[in-house]
């Protein structure tokens, strides 16, 4: 994948879809806004001119009606040209019922108007009409006259036709102007909305950018760092509190591999250190048969103690890894237990320590093999650590679906400090004793990880020289 392909395959970054998502907001908010403010100021104009239109044709209305048989047509004519003082830019036509023209103002011929347009009783804003000539844009209504029955005037009685008109090239100007006025605004603001998200983004994630700065100082030497949770703004102190708790972790583990690399080489280096040296004093001089078979018995057993140390390291790898699938199948708690009695019998018998089992418990569903381990490892621990002419008990107990296996001796207290820590591999509470009669120190580490893979707790209680390890299991 070419770094182009990666680059248009990476998701857009926090600041470009907040600034898109707030420039695209703004701008429809806007887009919406200049809309508005033009259709009003249309509206306002076209209002404004029908009522204009509707002045000059009641004054117009009123002339006609006030003219009688003595108003002879110069004199209705000089009347009627009065009709639009004081007002800019407006024209009006009055026809008869024939069509012909009674009087028109200068200006635009409006006799088309006259016999195309539906006349209209009165002039409003949805009635009226806009139209271009010569290059001119009007607005106006053809509006039908009554004139006053008590009118005597046969030539007035004849006029039903009036047509009022008004220009619009001010108002189009004015509105031109102020057009390309308000979207320039609106483009100035959108423009300026968008920098400023960007560079509010940008300086909101000023935080964020030093928490990065601080995370990337953190390597495997400071470990023990952590980002302060009071220095960080509230939306990333959930971010930075599971960065924490992962560092802890990864610290905790980090800690225990060197453990384990150092208690590993310790082990290693006890029998390999036996082997050499037991042979290197039997080459020293010429032995018997029977001597060198005594130094290889020896370093058997030395090599039997590393073979067993190297399987349980391979074994805690592989469950830990989730590469040891358990075969699941059902099992015989107490019949398991009776069959490890009998292989664990002998070396109770030595040390005068009886083992019992009390209780009943349902079969539950679990690798046999494993599970038969793990209750190895802490029957044996169990014994190892008992007082001579004591008891190791197993109790079997079932309580609200939940199994439990104990398994108790009489022996040393195991300190508070020390219980968080008795599953560690080669942890042992007290380093006096002896590696060879206590093993490699990996049997409840072997433990922890079955009941882990099966889901299942194990804790461990210890008062007044009474030691238990509870196993829980659903039933």
């Amino acid at each position: 994948m070419t770094d182009r392909q990666k680059f248009s395959s990476r998701p857009a970054s926090l600041t470009t879809r907040v600034t898109v998502f707030v420039g695209i907001t703004t701008t429809l908010c806007l887009i919406v806004l200049g809309f508005i403010v033009q259709r009003s100021i249309e509206a306002h104009f076209l209002q404004q001119d029908a009522s204009e239109l509707q002045v000059v044709a009641e004054t117009v209305r009123t002339i006609l009606s006030s003219s009688d048989s003595d108003t002879n047509s110069a004199e209705l004519q000089s009347m009627l040209s009065g009709a639009v003082s004081g007002h800019h830019a407006v024209f009006f036509l009055v026809a008869d019922q024939n069509g012909s023209v009674v009087y028109a103002t200068p200006g635009p011929d409006l006799s088309e108007i006259a016999q195309s347009q539906t006349r209209v009783a009165r002039i409003d804003a949805q009635n009226i009409y806009s139209w271009t000539t010569e290059g001119v844009t009007y607005r106006g209504a053809a509006i039908t006259l009554q004139p006053s029955p008590n009118t005597s005037n046969s030539n007035l009685l004849q006029i039903n036709t009036l047509v009022v008109a008004i220009s619009m090239d001010f108002h189009l100007e004015f509105m031109n102007s102020f057009y390309r006025n308000l979207w320039g605004v609106v483009i100035g603001i959108c423009l300026f909305s968008i920098l400023a998200a960007w560079m509010s983004v940008h300086q909101g994630h000023a935080p964020l950018r030093k928490v990065s700065s601080q995370i990337r100082d953190i390597s495997s030497d400071k470990l023990h760092l952590r980002v302060d949770t009071n220095q960080v703004p509230i939306e990333l102190v959930d971010l930075v509190s599971a960065f924490n708790d992962m560092l802890q972790r990864i610290e905790d583990e980090f800690n225990k591999l060197s453990h384990f690399s150092a208690d590993i080489a310790h082990e290693l280096r006890t029998p390999i250190t036996n082997i050499m040296t037991q042979t290197q004093v039997s080459l020293g001089q010429v032995r018997s048969t029977e001597e060198y078979q005594e130094i290889l018995y020896s370093n058997l057993e030395e090599y039997e103690h590393m073979a067993a140390m190297i399987n349980d390291m391979l074994m805690l790898a592989k469950t830990e890894s989730g590469l040891l699938e358990p075969a699941f199948s059902e099992l015989d708690v107490a019949a398991e237990i009776g069959g490890l009695f009998d292989f664990f019998e002998a070396w109770s018998e030595e040390n005068n320590i009886r083992l019992e089992l009390t209780g009943e418990s349902a079969p539950i569903h679990c690798d046999r093999a494993m599970v038969r381990r793990a209750l190895s490892n802490l029957l044996s621990n169990a014994i190892r650590h008992a007082t001579k002419d004591s008891v190791v008990r197993v109790l079997l107990k079932t309580d609200a679906g939940v199994s439990q296996i104990i398994v108790e001796n009489t022996g040393a207290t195991i300190p508070p400090e020390q219980a968080s820590m008795i599953f560690d591999r080669f942890y042992r509470g007290d380093p006096s004793r002896q590696r060879r009669g206590d093993g490699a120190g990996l049997g409840l580490a072997i433990v922890k990880s079955i009941v882990d893979v099966h889901g299942w707790k194990i804790t461990v209680n210890s008062a007044d020289g009474l030691t238990q390890f509870v196993l829980e299991m659903p039933a």
